[in-house]
């Protein structure tokens, strides 16, 4: 496959800036691979496509506020701090990206808060934007970390060109996240509210949780045409036991197991067995699904509608197959659905 085998128009009024009012009453297109029908539904009906003794699988990270606002010594620059990830508890070094790069150098020491209460200094380049930050903070660490995050704001990605709002802290969170780590939210599990996941309960459809820790490479433009020669940032997961159980089980009696979102499928593939079965597993995956491919555990997936040339375009499309995927993305250009992080979902079936 090649890049602009996914490039289609999106009008910038069918990017999603906020939420729907209610989580689970986005629109949701049913794409049915077996019998190449498309349905129009509420995100709320999705519950109607299984049974009892099928499995979610959903992703449970939790979104920390990474973005913060910094000034420069002497010259008092505005500069904006993306935290990726912490790299050593004991020395508060963290991963960052910088903004404007070119303004900061090893040495240079940035000040945050209204008082300058956090300071931190630049003691390496990693890459043209990417520079190791120390906190220089004396207290404990856990007090660190909440004076840290105490000035920082939800991580929006930038095609929600506008200001955070008080709502975003709340809403660009799944409600079930659990394990701090990602940088950007598992889009497709914002949809599910504590009213649908009772219901869930209710029907008998059970659930299962793995995390994989979204990275900022879900947004990355990719530069080379040829997609095999396209490498993905890595991201950090972790399978466990548990979850292995109940996916198993579920494929080994013919039930469905659906996949909540791309960074679960990718979490899902990558812990695959060559059994086809879902193994333990932790560590780190750079895996990068576009079609044709094969897969192993999922039967069934939840997905929001993704930006053109877009990687998350790409495995949706491997999924529920390419010429099929793009005839729905643009009937939704054509209905009004809404696109991004905040916008509608799909559900891609074969049965």
């Amino acid at each position: 496959m090649k890049l602009s085998q996914f490039k289609f128009k999106l009008p910038e009024e069918q990017i999603a800036l906020h939420p729907a009012t209610h989580r689970d009453e986005s629109r949701l297109m049913v794409v049915n691979k077996k019998n190449g029908t498309i349905e129009h539904r509420i995100f709320k009906d999705i519950l109607e496509y299984f049974e009892e003794k099928d499995v979610f699988v959903f992703n449970d990270t939790r979104v920390f506020p990474a973005r913060l606002y910094g000034n420069k010594e002497k010259t008092g620059a505005r500069i904006e701090v993306f935290l990726l990830r912490e790299l050593n508890e004991e020395f508060r070094l963290w991963d960052v990206l910088v903004d404007p790069a070119r303004k900061i150098r090893i040495g240079n020491k940035l000040y945050f808060g209204e008082d300058d209460s956090m300071v931190a200094e630049v003691i390496d380049n990693t890459t043209s934007r990417g520079r190791t930050l120390r906190f220089l903070y004396d207290g404990p660490h856990e007090e660190f970390k909440q004076a840290l995050y105490a000035l920082g704001e939800p991580p929006l990605p930038t095609f929600i060109n506008r200001p955070v709002e008080e709502d975003d802290a709340e809403r660009f969170q799944t409600i079930f996240a659990r394990n701090e780590g990602a940088v950007t939210a598992p889009t497709a599990g914002l949809h599910f509210s504590r009213e649908l996941m009772k219901r869930m309960e209710i029907k008998g459809i059970d659930r299962a949780f793995i995390t994989l820790h979204a990275g900022l490479g879900n947004f990355r433009d990719i530069d080379v045409e040829d997609l095999t020669k396209h490498k993905t940032d890595s991201e950090q997961m972790f399978v466990e036991r548990e979850a292995c159980l109940c996916v198993n089980e579920a494929k080994k009696s013919g039930h469905e197991v659906c996949a909540i979102g791309t960074t679960t499928l990718r979490a899902l593939e990558t812990a695959a067995g060559t059994d086809g079965n879902l193994k333990e597993f932790e560590g780190w995956t750079n895996k990068f699904i576009f079609p044709p491919y094969d897969f192993s555990v999922p039967t069934s997936m939840v997905s929001n509608f993704h930006l053109p040339y877009s990687t998350l375009l790409m495995m949706v499309a491997a999924f529920g197959g390419y010429d099929l995927i793009m005839e729905a993305y643009q009937m939704a250009l054509k209905e009004g659905y809404r696109f991004g992080t905040y916008g509608d979902a799909m559900l891609v079936i074969n049965k």
